[in-house]
């Protein structure tokens, strides 16, 4: 299984996103593109479609950029890998009437694995496990 890249950078904004939330303050695409090392011209396609899922929200003018539409406690990996690439994990075999029973459902328990895994998985969590990280220190 391979994730595209627009996944991937969709991740690393909406976490520079909750890195934020606290504050209230939008970011703008080029600051939030230059720290999370991603190209900005494809990062406002990104933010468009997160914005039309409800998970960003822009905001125009002067002092615009982008914001998290709800706090990063209740945005999880798997909202971010649908907006950004449709259905999780979606194998062919699924909807392939000439697949054996035995790997269909192996495929169907691979899904429901990683499905669940994406969906527990929420960006407060990923920013607890930041700050855990930089309190630790390296002797």
């Amino acid at each position: 299984m391979k994730l595209s890249v627009k996944s991937d950078y969709a991740a690393r904004a909406v976490l520079g996103l909750a890195r934020h939330y606290p504050a209230q303050a939008a970011l703008r695409v080029e600051d939030l593109a230059a720290s999370q090392n991603v190209s900005a011209k494809y990062l406002v396609v990104i933010l468009n479609d997160l914005q039309g899922h409800g998970i960003v929200r822009g905001i125009r003018g002067k002092r615009g950029g982008f914001l998290l539409a709800r706090p990063p406690a209740e945005i999880t990996l798997g909202d971010i890998l649908r907006v950004a690439d449709g259905a999780i994990f979606n194998p062919p075999a699924l909807s392939d009437a000439g697949c054996p029973p035995e790997l269909r459902r192996a495929w169907q328990k691979l899904q429901q694995t990683l499905v669940q895994t994406a969906d527990a998985i929420t960006f407060q969590q990923l920013l607890e496990e930041g700050a855990e990280k930089e309190k630790m220190y390296y002797i």
